[in-house]
């Protein structure tokens, strides 16, 4: 049972053009539900990468990212101990 998919206008322009790059370089013709069949199997096989390409940050921080954070600290002069991050908290 074949179910539609919509892609962007790109998306469609790529797929058609390695469906054409793997017809002239192994001579063999594929319908583009094969190919999507064949990048979802391979994208399955490494989901966490594919999983991790949709967060919106990556962990760890790089150098620069940790640089920033250290120099957007300031000390209010208060020190603070565990009883009074626990009235904050609780």
């Amino acid at each position: 049972m074949a179910t539609a998919v919509k892609v962007d206008e790109d998306a469609k322009s790529r797929l058609e053009e390695l469906q054409a790059e793997i017809r002239l370089r192994t001579g063999e013709s594929v319908t583009q539900q094969e190919l999507l069949s064949r990048l979802i199997d391979e994208a399955y096989d490494s989901r966490k990468e594919v999983i991790d390409s949709f967060r919106s940050s990556t962990l760890p921080l790089s150098e620069a990212e940790k640089e920033a954070m250290r120099q957007g600290r300031i000390s209010s002069g208060v020190e603070t101990d565990e009883d009074d991050i626990d009235d904050v908290l609780y």
